[in-house]
């Protein structure tokens, strides 16, 4: 057993032994499904503090012939499998977490400034190939591909590689395009064709970025990817599912409405909602719902992004924090941080970050839950944006006035918000005025659910704030108006029957009919209240 070769079980051995651990082994049950298959090569990229960690540490000790895991994973999902034991502590497994060897590289370079890291990581490993195969390995090897193809051709073994923070060096040093260049051809060496294929059983790397593209093509394009944007076989592993937050909710008596409202939001198609995994593990641990986001990330980082003088960023974020979802295309995005040729790269970024989430099947992306919301704010709060934090300090305002149906007062700040938010190039459409409408309102998201588009009675109803079940303030049906009238928003809300989608709900609720009037720049509003 070592640190690189062969590792034990101890790491995943406290995970499971935790109070607050959560069963995510049938994951395995997809990796054994690659071993012995063509391109067995998976890399799954999800934000910090999505149990990636924890996963790699799990495989380990289920691959590794440096420890005995059958107690262990005793009683866990995946020993219900039939192929459990077929595949449990069979193969020798290489393990590294670049952060860590990167940080130890550093700290020799201290010492000795010849020290190279692509190099150091090599040497690392070689050393106990060295101990383990003394025969197969000579003192002057420095290639690690080469010594494991050597190793292979001798012995016929061959080799899991696992790796944690894959990407580390396109992060931490991401304008040292000499270093990633080693460093991607020494992932090439490992993991892209002869005489990889021979001493390679399986590869499974993990990290924050996709597979880094150079142009249109991947630079290790054999590797499986699932990531944020496509996890694929992998989305029931990214985060915890809904099933297993209600379950940690119900055994410690934590609200589940206010965990979905902290920590819900990311989408994925085939299995639901996803929640941020440590977030969650740390509101029930502290019993408390809270921002534990910023004490994993620095704002420093998204503040950078955000600030980025792209055109159409501004209005994108803009439109998120008001509660509204927008087409961005993921596709261009190059898998890096450096690389950005448009507002979609960084907002692709974001997503992969975690601070955005994408849904897939309509290719649109928003702001998943409050915690990061809260991310946002303070980003953006000293950041040049005094025109989007007026408008959030005053929505509080907003919001009271329209459930006090003062007419005049929401129509005066509403035209405030719209003025100071919208661009002179989108000011007059209908776009801009939904966009505005959902940020003037956005202290709402605390006791309502925001529904835009909602199917109601033979149409469509622009805006629907749906009171949550903790709350008792009735619901709000908006409907927009465009050089029109807000007596005709109110008309159109009866004659459509909007109010027939919420059948469901019993209790009061307003209509609000707003019109801008694009000659004079006014705004006008109406608001009746109906009982249901």
């Amino acid at each position: 057993m070592g640190i690189y070769l062969n590792p034990g079980n101890e790491q995943f051995k406290a995970s499971v032994n935790s109070e607050l651990y959560v069963d995510k082994t049938e994951l395995i049950k997809y990796t054994n499904s690659r071993i012995g298959k063509d391109r067995p090569l998976i890399c799954s990229s999800r934000p910090r503090r999505f149990g990636k960690t924890m996963t790699v540490t799990m495989l380990a000790a289920y691959y590794s012939k440096g420890c005995s895991s059958e107690k262990l994973f005793e009683g866990l999902k995946i020993s219900q499998n039939e192929f459990f034991e077929e595949h449990l502590n069979k193969y020798n497994v290489i393990f590294l977490d670049i952060q860590w060897m990167y940080g130890n590289a550093l700290e020799e370079m201290k010492r000795n400034s010849s020290v190279k890291i692509v190099s150091y990581i090599q040497e690392q490993v070689i050393a106990e190939l060295k101990r383990e195969y003394p025969e197969c390995v000579r003192d002057a090897d420095i290639s690690l591909p080469s010594v494991l193809a050597n190793i292979n051709i001798l012995t016929k073994e061959q080799f899991m590689i696992i790796i944690d923070e894959w990407d580390c060096l396109f992060r931490e040093d991401k304008n040292n395009e000499k270093l990633q260049r080693e460093y991607i051809n020494l992932l090439r060496g490992l993991f892209k064709g002869a005489p990889s294929g021979a001493f390679l059983k399986m590869a499974y790397i993990t990290g924050i970025l996709p597979i880094k593209k150079y142009g249109t093509q991947s630079a290790l394009n054999n590797f499986r990817e699932h990531t944020m944007v496509s996890p694929r076989q992998m989305a029931e592993y990214v985060g915890f599912t809904e099933t297993e937050v209600k379950e940690l909710c119900k055994e410690h008596g934590m609200s589940f409405e206010e965990m979905q409202r902290w920590y819900d939001g990311y989408f994925f198609e085939t299995i639901g909602h996803v929640y941020s995994p440590n977030s969650v593990i740390e509101a029930v641990d502290s019993g408390e719902f809270g921002n534990y986001w910023s004490r994993t990330e620095t704002y420093e980082s998204l503040m950078m992004y955000i600030a980025m003088d792209f055109d159409g960023l501004r209005q994108l974020i803009v439109d998120m924090l008001g509660g509204l979802r927008r087409s961005i295309d993921v596709e261009s995005f190059q898998n890096d941080i450096t690389s950005f040729r448009s507002a979609d790269d960084v907002i692709t970024l974001l997503i992969h970050m975690g601070y955005l989430a994408y849904d897939n099947k309509a290719k649109e992306v928003f702001i998943p839950n409050e915690e990061v919301r809260s991310v946002f704010l303070r980003a953006i709060k000293n950041n040049g944006w005094d025109a989007v934090m007026k408008a959030i300090h005053a929505s509080e305002a907003l919001l009271k006035a329209t459930l006090a149906m003062d007419e005049s007062a929401v129509a005066q700040m509403i035209q405030e918000v719209h003025m100071q938010n919208s661009s002179s190039l989108v000011y007059n459409n209908e776009i801009s005025l939904s966009s505005v409408i959902a940020l003037a309102y956005y202290s709402a998201c605390k006791d309502y659910i925001l529904i835009r588009e909602m199917p109601a009675g033979n149409g469509f109803s622009d805006m629907v704030f749906l009171p949550k079940h903790t709350s008792v303030k009735p619901a709000l049906i908006l409907e927009l108006k465009w050089d029109k009238t807000a007596e005709g928003a109110i008309s159109q809300i009866k004659k459509i029957r909007y109010v027939s989608a919420l059948k469901e709900y019993n209790g009061s609720i307003l209509l609000v009919g707003i019109n801008y009037e694009k000659k004079s720049r006014k705004h006008q509003c109406r608001i009746e209240k109906v009982e249901i």
